[in-house]
Formats: structure tokens, C-alpha cells, sequence
């Protein structure tokens, strides 16, 4: 395997590249024909009477590929980012209040509970329909309470192969695991007209979840548009095995054309229901530009904009160019190689404050980390040998020199698995995540046999057979600046590594399967709970969350204890156990939580980084007359 070492291209080969793929970004929608769908016409700006002449286009660009638009089979953030805007959960959270609050979305109201939190009910707004689709065969389709428990249900199909199956199966819904299991050891097709006690729909709007045990926090799972947002069983049936590509919900956008890993056009939704924006937010009486944007917007009807438009350019340069060149209304998460540029001493520049930009930072409730397949054959075991050599790895990489010359400063070093924002993070709990130290490596790996046993200069295995680790990584030049960071690191004691470049889709499904040694990614929070950075040390999570592959009895009664106990002092207290089992066994390497600073364009307005959810186009407005006074 060879070594991947970043290199400068010439000029030449990158003014080629960097017109590439501004030409990719610019590419309008009657080029790409080749989408999922029909060419995009938009009955949505016909419908709109403020857009009747000039439809409000939204236009921006991922920096990494989405992999499609089916929500029980997503997990990665980019399609997630996109699901919600057309499929909607029972509930989701305010757009401005500050800390998050979980608020109805296609529920009437918030849910009740009994029976010490294992009975749940939850009443279903009358009058929300499903976008058109030819599987309706022409009629309007009404959303109804057995839409859930079909949705849900599919979770558990084992043909569905739903990488969130271990978090709806965690949740212990009576009858669907069980049926789950019995499904997967028969073979047979599962049966979604089978009853499950768990997962019921009592009338047509009214939904009743029972579990075996108490779970305070179940709807938290549920408010997770993105990933369980109502499908409609004809839908799925209509188009067998292509159901990625055909996202059919009852939200405020339609897919209208897709090129896979290239462009994604999304329109408003003709039929979507009354909704206004003040009657949808409530900032706190103290936040002055969310009231601002709540006056601003009132008796404003959601979605306000007509169009959006998404580009994928992986490469840092060229999307920043794009933007700066007026290509896209903003750029969701300033590139680290140009925030210096962007943002001097923490303050938008002033020429792009002339030009009528704005920046939003805020800290994100994310971690990266560096993650050990714990059964792999070389890093993974839980032997004292095997431990010495993940943490002396850990200690061998210089985090700091990556947060502050790769990253530019934008992040805070990481100290445990919990994220900013999120029940369990505590900005005073310091730890060995964070610490760079290569002498104390160097004694870990002599301690435990890990030395230079043929004379070649490099640490053999207590055994003396080569000792070569193997990394995933990603392409881009980012990235390659980092992986020159460890190389250098784990080199200067003595540790080989080779790095193994995909795209990063590929990677995922690597991970995923545990074929893999070492990866270096991030997560981001989906709900303000701790309890899915818990879940990434859980042996239930195996597959799923869990991309280790750890397993400690321990750990698990903590996860067990901790799902069940309501919030309070003595579930902060197995999280603070938790942090130090991670950080003695280190299955992860936490690194650091990034701070996000998004830039938009002076004709985007009312936007604000969500917390945890990921629908937000709905909120915000494009306002051309604002463009028009900065052009010179």
C-alpha cells in the first residue's frame, strides 16, 4: 500500500482542475438531464405570487456527496440534509429558541406519556397530504397514523437493511424486535400487515408506542425528521429497489431533479399545507435577532423561497471561488484553509462586509475523532498490548498543530465522546484526548514488545512480524494536509502508516462492514441528548453508530442505565464514568469540535444554523433587492 503524501500541482494542472469544477458548480438545471426525475418545471413559482415573475432560488454547494434520499436508508449528514426538507416527523424543533426546544410538526400536539414512560400517544394534525406522485394514481393522499407505524416499521425489515435498525430496535417497541428476529432467521418477506403491540395506529390520526422499559426521552428519537419522516407505503412499492431515488413526503419541498454526487434541485412543495413563520418560532424574549427575524417574517407563509439548487465540490478552493464569484448565496461551513481571509480577529472582513455579506460562527455540536476497528487483527483487542498500542498512537498525534495549522484555529481540542450542547459535555473534564505526548509513546510501545526487531529503522509487533498501519482517508487536499500531520507524528516513533484514499461514500460503507483498520472523520449531534455519543461505544450500536465495533460489558450496563434513568445528576454521573473508559481503552481518539462560521450573501435572509435538525430552507428568504445594492 502506498503512502499518500500531499503534493502542489502545477499551475497549469490547477487552473484545469479549479475550471473544472467551477464549470460543475455553475452547471444550470437544463443541463442536467439525466436526474431522477422529470426536467424541473416549477408549478411551485407558479403557485407563488411574490416569485410569479423571477422564482427565489436558494443556491449553494456540499463539500461532500450525498448518497441518497430514502431516510431508513441514509445515514450519512449530507443526504440527511436534504431528507427533512421533504419528508416530516412527528415533531421537530424551533428554528430560533435558544436552548433547543422540541416543538409538533405533523403532530397535533406535544405527545403524552404513562405508565412510567413506556406508553406513548400521539395525536396526528387532520388535513396533511403527501406530494403528488403517480403511485397515488391522481388522488390527494392524506397522512394518517398507519403512515407512521409503516414508516417505522421498515426500520425493522431486514431487505431494508436500515443502518438506524439498532436505535428503533434499542427502543424496545413490544413485538418488533421479536418479529424483527423472527423475520431475519425465517428468510420470509416481513409482513407490514402484522400487528406489533408496540407500534399501533388506534384510529386514523391517533399513533400509541408501548415499550418494555422507560424511556423518557422516546419522542427525542422521532423528532428526527430527516431520518424518520412519514413515507407512504405505495411509494416504496411503486418503485422497487429505487426508493433512494424517489423521496415522496408531506414536506415544503419535492425533489425535481437529481446527478447523483453532482446536482440536486428541490422546488416547493404546490400543496403544501398553511403554515406561517411566526406562528412557527418563538425566540427567547432577550435574543433580539430572532425577534428581529420573527417581526420581520410575520404572516410570512413557509417555505418563502421557490427553488434550491445544490452543488457538490469537494475541493475547498474552488467552493469557496464559486461563492466569492456570486455563484452560490452562501457557503455552508467557511473552509479552513480561507477563514483567516474570511474572518480576521474573529470579525467578517470589511471587503466582504462592503460587498453586504454576513458571517454566522457558532460552535458546533460535532467531534472529530479518529476511530480503531477494535477487530482488527493489529489495533483492535482489549489485551494490555493492544490497548498500549491504540493509546500510544493517540499520543503520538500532534491535534494541536492540526487545529491550528490546518484548521486555522477553528476548533477546540476534544476531550471526551460528548459534544458541545449535548447532556454530558462538560467544558471543565479534561483527559489524555487531548494530549501530545511522544516520549510517553514511545515507552508504551517499548513496554509492550512494539520495537525494532529487524534493524530497519521501523517497530516491529511483539511477534516480529512488520508492523504497517492501514488508514482510510479521502482525496481532497485538506485532507492530505492532515494525513501529513500523522504520518509525520506516528514516523518520529517510530510507526508506519499507509493511507488508503476513496471517496468518502466508500469509505462509509467500509466502516460500516468493519472492513477497515483506521479512519479520521466527524459526527455531528441529531438531538440535544448525549445518548448517541454513547451509543458509538455500545455494543448494540455494532454496525451502526458504534464504528469501533467496541465491546465492554461495562460500558453496555452504563449505556443500559443511562437510556433508562431520567435527566438528572445521577445519569451525569455514568456519563462522566463513561468519558474515562473511553479514554482508557481508546477506541476513539477524540480530537475537536469545530467552530462553524457560514457566510451568506446579502439576499439571503433569516438564516441561522440549526442546533441539531437539519431543516431549515423553509425559514429563510431571498431577497434580490438586497443583492441589487451592493452591485457595483
Amino acid at each position: 500500500m502506498t503512502t499518500i503524501r500531499a503534493r502542489r500541482p502545477s499551475s497549469n494542472l490547477r487552473g484545469a482542475v479549479l475550471a473544472s469544477l467551477l464549470a460543475l458548480a455553475g452547471l444550470s438545471a437544463a443541463q442536467a438531464t439525466d436526474g431522477a426525475s422529470a426536467p424541473a418545471t416549477s408549478p411551485a413559482s407558479a403557485a407563488s405570487p411574490a416569485s410569479a415573475s423571477a422564482p427565489k432560488v436558494l443556491r449553494y454547494a456540499f463539500r461532500v456527496a450525498e448518497t441518497g434520499f430514502d431516510p431508513a436508508k441514509v445515514s450519512d449528514l449530507y443526504s440527511r440534509m436534504v431528507t427533512p426538507h421533504m419528508f416530516e416527523g412527528l415533531y421537530t424543533y424551533d428554528q430560533l429558541a435558544r436552548p433547543a426546544k422540541m416543538k409538533p410538526l405533523t403532530a397535533a400536539a406535544l405527545p403524552e406519556s404513562a405508565d412510567d414512560y413506556k406508553l406513548w400517544t400521539v395525536k396526528l394534525r387532520p388535513g396533511i397530504y403527501f406530494s403528488d406522485d403517480p403511485a397515488f394514481k391522481g388522488r390527494r393522499r392524506e397522512l394518517t397514523a398507519e403512515d407512521y407505524v409503516y414508516t417505522f416499521k421498515r426500520f425493522a425489515d431486514p431487505a431494508v437493511a436500515s443502518p438506524s435498525w439498532s436505535e428503533v430496535e434499542e427502543l424496545e417497541l413490544l413485538g418488533l424486535n421479536e418479529y424483527h428476529a423472527q423475520v431475519r432467521k425465517s428468510g420470509k418477506p416481513f409482513d407490514y400487515d402484522k400487528p406489533i403491540e408496540g407500534l399501533r395506529a388506534l384510529d386514523r390520526y391517533t399513533l400509541q408506542f408501548r415499550t418494555k422499559e422507560t424511556r423518557p426521552r422516546l419522542m427525542e428519537v422521532f423528532a428526527q425528521g430527516d431520518l424518520y419522516g412519514a413515507v407512504a407505503r405505495e411509494v416504496i412499492e411503486a418503485y422497487p429497489g429505487d426508493s433512494m431515488a424517489h423521496p415522496v413526503g408531506t414536506g415544503p419541498f419535492v425533489l425535481k431533479q437529481w446527478r447523483r454526487s453532482s446536482l440536486m434541485v428541490l422546488e416547493r412543495n404546490p400543496h403544501y399545507r398553511e403554515r406561517f413563520y411566526d406562528q412557527e418560532v418563538d425566540p427567547a424574549p432577550d435574543d433580539a435577532e430572532g425577534q428581529a427575524l420573527k417581526a420581520r417574517f410575520k404572516g410570512r407563509r413557509l417555505p418563502m423561497i421557490d427553488r434550491v439548487e445544490i452543488g457538490v465540490i469537494e475541493e475547498n478552493q474552488p467552493r469557496w471561488l464559486s461563492f466569492l464569484n456570486g455563484e452560490y448565496d452562501f457557503i455552508e461551513r467557511t473552509p479552513e484553509d480561507f477563514i483567516n481571509q474570511a474572518m480576521p480577529n474573529g470579525k467578517l472582513a470589511p471587503n466582504l462586509a462592503k460587498q453586504g455579506k454576513h458571517a454566522y460562527r457558532t460552535v458546533a455540536s460535532d467531534v472529530l475523532f479518529t476511530v480503531f476497528n477494535m477487530e482488527d487483527p493489529l489495533v483492535g483487542g482489549y489485551t494490555p498490548d493492544k490497548i498500549a498500542l491504540r493509546r500510544a498512537i493517540a499520543l503520538a498525534i500532534d491535534v494541536e498543530r492540526e487545529l491550528r495549522l490546518v484548521r486555522r484555529g477553528q476548533a477546540i481540542p476534544a476531550q471526551s465522546l460528548y459534544m458541545p450542547g449535548t447532556t454530558g459535555y462538560d467544558p471543565a473534564f479534561k483527559s489524555d484526548m487531548s494530549s501530545f505526548d511522544p516520549a510517553r509513546a514511545k515507552a508504551l510501545l517499548d513496554l509492550y514488545g512494539y520495537v525494532d526487531k529487524d534493524g530497519d529503522g521501523w517497530r516491529d509487533r511483539p511477534d516480529g512480524s512488520p508492523l504497517v498501519l492501514e488508514s482510510l482517508t479521502t482525496p481532497e487536499q485538506f485532507q492530505r494536509q492532515i494525513d501529513e500531520i500523522v504520518q509525520k507524528n506516528l514516523n518520529a516513533v517510530g510507526l508506519r502508516i499507509a493511507f488508503k484514499p476513496a471517496k468518502w461514500p466508500e469509505n462509509l460503507k467500509a466502516l460500516r462492514a468493519g472492513r477497515y483498520q483506521i479512519w479520521s472523520l466527524a459526527t455531528s449531534a441529531a438531538k440535544p441528548d448525549g445518548q448517541d455519543s454513547l451509543a458509538r461505544m455500545y455494543s448494540g450500536q455494532i454496525g451502526a453508530q458504534n464504528y469501533a465495533r467496541f465491546r465492554l460489558a461495562a460500558v453496555d450496563k452504563l449505556y443500559d442505565e443511562a437510556s433508562h434513568l431520567p435527566d438528572g445528576p445521577e445519569r451525569l454521573k455514568i456519563f462522566d464514568e463513561t468519558k474515562r473508559y473511553a479514554t482508557a481503552y481508546m477506541p476513539y481518539k477524540y480530537r475537536g469540535h469545530r467552530f462553524i462560521t457560514d457566510i451568506a450573501q446579502p439576499q439571503l435572509i433569516g438564516y441561522r444554523r440549526p442546533q441539531f435538525w437539519q431543516n431549515w430552507w423553509e425559514y429563510v428568504d431571498i431577497d434580490p433587492d438586497a443583492a441589487a445594492k451592493f452591485k457595483h
